[in-house]
C-alpha cells in the first residue's frame, strides 16, 4: 500500500510536529505540499520535506488552485482561520486532520461538519488526548465495569505557570476577542476527554473563573514594561529573560523558545525580547483570558464531574484525574493508574508506557503520534472508525465548552443541547 500523501496548511509548531511524524514513518505518509505565510518557517519546512517550489506557497488558496494533489490535508492554521480552508479542501475531496479547536462558535463548527459530511470525506479533530496509551488503558478499565457505576469525577489541568505566561498572557491566546476563551483554546481537550471516557457529554454545566493575577494591579513596585530592563527581575518567577535565556543556554531549541525566535542565538533572543510580545512584563500586557476556572458538570445518568484549570502549577505537570465508582476508586496522572477495590480492600497500580510527557512539548504522551497513526490508517484503509475524534463527537464536545463558558459569563446553570 503506498504511503498516504499529505499537504500541510500552517507550518507552525503544531503543523511542523505533525509533519515530522511523516518523516519518521515514510512508509505510512509523505508530505507533498505546504502553505505557510512566514518565510522562515516555510523555507525550513520545504527543506525538511524536499518540496519543490511549486508545492511551497504562502497562501493555502494557491495549493487549493492546484486541485487535489494529495489524499489529505493537515490544517494547522490559527484557531480563527480554520473554517474557510476546511470547507474548501473538503469540497475538493481531501480528508482532513484539523487542529483543535475545530472552530470558535457553534455555527462555524456545524459548517465544517456539514461540509465534510456532504463531501463524504473523513475528519479527525486534533483531540490528541483520546489517542494516548494512558487513555486507552483508562478507558478499558472503565468500560470493563471494574469500578461499578461511575458516580463522580475530579479532573485537573495544571497549565503550568510558564505555559500560562508564554501562551495566555504574552502570546497568541491572551485575548478572547483576538483568539478565543481560555476554556476553548486550552481546555476543549479536557471536556472532550471526559466525554470520551464517560461515553456522554454533560447535560448541565455551571462554571466559575476569572483573571486573578496577571494584571496591572499585581505589578511589583519598580517593574519595567520589558523584562530586559527590569530591576526586580531576579525576584520574579515570570522573567522572560531568565526563562528563555536558560533554554537557549541549555540548547533546548524547541517550544516555547522556538515560538520566540527563528534562529537560536543570543542576539536573536535579545532582539525578540526587546521588541516582540514575549519580552513584555506579564503585569503590563493586554491579556484578558482567565488564569483559573472551574466547570461543574451533571450527566443524564446522574454522575457529576468537576474540571479545574489553573495556571498556578509547576512548569511541566500531567493532568490528574480521580474517578469514583460504586465498586472502586481510581486515580491517574497520565503515567500511572491506581485502582482501589472496595470488595477486596486491595490496591493495584497500573503503569502505562507513554511516549513523552503529557504536554505539547512532549508529544502529549504519545497522543500526537497516535492521532497521526489513526488518521493515516483511516485514509489508507477508507475506514473512518479508526478515528476517535470524528466530526459529530467533536461538535458535541465543542458545544459543551461553549455552553460552559456561557455559564461562567452569565453566572448561570446551562443545559447542553445535543446537536444530533
Amino acid at each position: 500500500m503506498p504511503p498516504v500523501s499529505l499537504i500541510v496548511v500552517g507550518a507552525g509548531d503544531r503543523g511542523a510536529k505533525h509533519a515530522k511524524w511523516a518523516l519518521a514513518h515514510p512508509d505510512r505518509a509523505r508530505v507533498v505540499g505546504v502553505a505557510e505565510p512566514r518565510e522562515v518557517q516555510r523555507t525550513r519546512f520545504a527543506r525538511d520535506h524536499a518540496l519543490p517550489p511549486g508545492r511551497t506557497t504562502s497562501d493555502w488558496r494557491d495549493l487549493l488552485a492546484l486541485g487535489k494533489i494529495a489524499d489529505a490535508v493537515l490544517i494547522c492554521t490559527p484557531d480563527r482561520l480554520h473554517v474557510e480552508p476546511a470547507v474548501a479542501f473538503a469540497s475538493l475531496g481531501y480528508h482532513i486532520m484539523l487542529e483543535k479547536p475545530m472552530a470558535l462558535d457553534e455555527a462555524s463548527c456545524r459548517e465544517i461538519v456539514e461540509a465534510v459530511e456532504q463531501s463524504g470525506v473523513m475528519l479527525a479533530v486534533g483531540h490528541v488526548l483520546r489517542y494516548t496509551p494512558y487513555t486507552r488503558t483508562l478507558k478499558q478499565i472503565l468500560d470493563s465495569g471494574r469500578l461499578g457505576n461511575i458516580v463522580s469525577v475530579q479532573h485537573l489541568e495544571p497549565v503550568g505557570f510558564w505555559h500560562q505566561a508564554h501562551s495566555f498572557v504574552r502570546g497568541n491566546w491572551r485575548r478572547s476577542d483576538q483568539a478565543t476563551s481560555m476554556l476553548m483554546a486550552k481546555s476543549c481537550h479536557d471536556l472532550d476527554w471526559l466525554q470520551y471516557l464517560l461515553g456522554e457529554a454533560p447535560a448541565r454545566v455551571s462554571s466559575f473563573g476569572r483573571l486573578s493575577h496577571f494584571s496591572a494591579a499585581n505589578r511589583p513596585a519598580g517593574a519595567a514594561d520589558r523584562c530586559l530592563d527590569c530591576s526586580v527581575a531576579a525576584a520574579c518567577p515570570y522573567s522572560a529573560s531568565r526563562f528563555y535565556g536558560d533554554m537557549l543556554e541549555r540548547q533546548e531549541h524547541r517550544w516555547p523558545l522556538s515560538v520566540v525566535v527563528d534562529t537560536f542565538t543570543p542576539k536573536a533572543l535579545e532582539e525578540a525580547l526587546r521588541t516582540g510580545p514575549y519580552g513584555r512584563c506579564v503585569y503590563a500586557c493586554d491579556n484578558d483570558v482567565v488564569d483559573h476556572q472551574v466547570v461543574a458538570m451533571e450527566y443524564a445518568g446522574g454522575a457529576t464531574a468537576t474540571f479545574t484549570m489553573t495556571a498556578f502549577t509547576e512548569a511541566v505537570g500531567n493532568r490528574r484525574t480521580r474517578i469514583f465508582g460504586t465498586h472502586g476508586e481510581l486515580a491517574g496522572d497520565g503515567e500511572g493508574i491506581r485502582i482501589y477495590d472496595f470488595l477486596t480492600n486491595t490496591e493495584e497500580t497500573v503503569a502505562v508506557s507513554g511516549d513523552g510527557t503529557m504536554n505539547a512539548a512532549g508529544g502529549h504522551g504519545g497522543g500526537d503520534a497516535g492521532l497521526m497513526n489513526a488518521f493515516t490508517e483511516a485514509v489508507a484503509t477508507g475506514d473512518p472508525n479508526r478515528i476517535k475524534s470524528g466530526p459529530r463527537d467533536s461538535l458535541l464536545s465543542h458545544i459543551s465548552v461553549l455552553t460552559a463558558e456561557r455559564a461562567r459569563r452569565n453566572g448561570s446553570v446551562e443545559s447542553v443541547r445535543d446537536p444530533m
